[in-house]
């Protein structure tokens, strides 16, 4: 998806992990997407260099969907659609 794509997006929960070092974003990503229903999409907000490789190869393994980062000022919005 395109950056404008993403930032476009209905997002049905946004996780605020910005405040937490690796593992935090993960875990919290972990513990809200079970919070959603399937094909809803989850936002992940981390100021975390580590997560914008965690997440993406996470969501795979589990069988949800990574649709893309978009970096902002100092953090970065991931998002995921639950599987």
């Amino acid at each position: 998806m395109t950056q404008d794509e993403l930032q476009a997006l209905t997002v049905n929960k946004s996780v605020d992990a910005r405040g937490t070092a690796c593992p935090g974003p993960l875990l919290e990503a972990k513990k809200a997407i079970g919070t959603i229903g399937s094909g809803e999409i989850m936002e992940v907000l981390s100021a975390d260099e580590g997560t914008k490789r965690d997440i993406p190869k996470w969501a795979n393994k589990k069988g949800h969907e990574y649709l893309g980062t978009v970096e902002e000022s100092g953090f970065f919005k991931i998002y995921l659609k639950k599987g």
